[in-house]
């Protein structure tokens, strides 16, 4: 077949698509063909769609319920003896986000004169930020405080692709916010976080899931490390379920409120997995080796007790009264030295790792930068004063 033919054939397909001339796409496409979607993409649409219903439906199909996208091819080029490569651009915008200008490479593979194949390769990071948020986590910022709510309650808040692409984006607006000075995390509903979704992972192909899990744990990691990050302290409340992945969100904190009916377990050897989350760096650190090792091996749970009496939680509270707890504190560390609270989170997490002249070395550091800020000014002067000091932030 003709360069030229297969152009046509590729530009009769992104027609019928724009146009969603479903009669038209029947004719272009083989009976056995096989759409990929690159893995990344948002709203599960990645992967591989069996036969042209399943490509239309959940491929394409989940593309338009999105997005109000087109593809613009700009140059065809011969790939073998039945190949086309087809570069563009897709432009548009998420139909809850905002604009799309993405970068596209499509393989068609060609039987006679149908299409059988198309594989996608595309910017998938710029279509994430097109979507916009899911509403899997939910941001709010009043009086200083950040309050992070994961979203999914009837799943457990189960973490799927959507909830750690939006963790990510709300911890980015956060750092990217001015007067941040405390930030709370929680849940919705009766669970903290079940952790991953493992009804998600059961329904994914298996040679899709490994995709799958990369692209969620690079998001939710990210989240992570710049939570442990901030100057502003980090309080989380737990109600029910805190598991697997999800217990990263409570390395990353301060100060953790346990109701008395939370339970905490890891997991990962009931789905023959390992870890996420950050479990293999901060839990052997906070409970111990001998109990870091039994809590992954034996997949035992712990009550809101045990969990006290190991040091995963700071404290234990009614049920009921997790949340108003979790608030006080951050209402109260709001009005705290910010910069020197950061500080003193950097300086507690890294020692671990250094050695103890390197320790008393930025200690030093750290508290004659601290002198130099207007809180410290603050303090000292309230202190001589006998007056409560009026911490500013900066």
């Amino acid at each position: 077949m003709q360069l030229s033919t297969r152009a046509d054939l590729a530009r009769s397909l992104y027609d019928a698509l724009s146009r969603g001339d479903r009669q038209q796409l029947d004719q272009l496409l083989h009976p056995e063909f096989v759409g990929e979607i690159a893995e990344g993409m948002p709203f599960d649409i990645g992967g591989t769609h069996d036969g042209a219903a399943a490509m239309r439906r959940n491929g394409w199909g989940g593309i338009a319920r999105h997005f109000e996208a087109r593809a613009e091819p700009d140059s065809f080029g011969k790939i073998g003896a039945d190949g086309l490569l087809v570069t563009g651009r897709y432009r548009g915008r998420g139909r809850s986000g905002g604009p799309l200008d993405a970068a596209f490479a499509h393989i068609l593979t060609f039987d006679g004169v149908q299409i059988r194949a198309l594989r996608q390769y595309t910017d998938t990071a710029r279509w994430r930020d097109a979507a916009g948020a899911s509403g899997a986590v939910q941001l709010d910022i009043v009086e200083g405080i950040a309050t992070l709510r994961l979203n999914r309650p009837e799943q457990g808040n189960a973490i799927n692709e959507a909830m750690a692409s939006d963790l990510n984006a709300a911890v980015k607006t956060i750092a990217d916010a001015s007067g941040v000075r405390a930030i709370v995390i929680a849940g919705a509903g009766a669970n903290f976080t079940v952790g991953g979704d493992v009804a998600l992972f059961a329904g994914t192909e298996p040679d899709r899931l490994p995709g799958r899990l990369r692209s969620m744990i690079d998001a939710y990691h990210l989240a992570i490390e710049r939570l442990t990050s901030f100057d502003a302290p980090v309080i989380a409340a737990v109600r029910g379920a805190a598991a697997g992945g999800g217990l990263g969100l409570l390395y990353a904190a301060d100060i953790v409120v346990a109701a008395h009916d939370a339970r905490f377990a890891l997991g990962y050897a009931a789905l023959g997995l390992t870890s996420d989350g950050g479990n293999t760096w901060f839990l052997p650190r906070m409970v111990g080796m001998r109990r870091a090792q039994e809590l992954f091996l034996l997949n035992r749970r712990l009550t809101a007790d045990e969990a006290l009496a190991y040091g995963i939680v700071s404290r234990v509270v009614a049920d009921g009264e997790v949340e108003n707890e979790a608030f006080g504190l951050a209402k109260k560390l709001a009005a705290g030295p910010t910069k020197a609270y950061g500080a003193m989170r950097r300086l507690l997490r890294q020692s671990f790792e250094t050695s103890l002249r390197e320790q008393l070395g930025d200690e030093c550091e750290s508290i004659v930068l601290a002198a130099r800020t207007d809180d410290a000014r603050e303090g000292v002067v309230a202190f001589a004063n006998k007056r409560r000091p009026d911490f500013r932030g900066r």
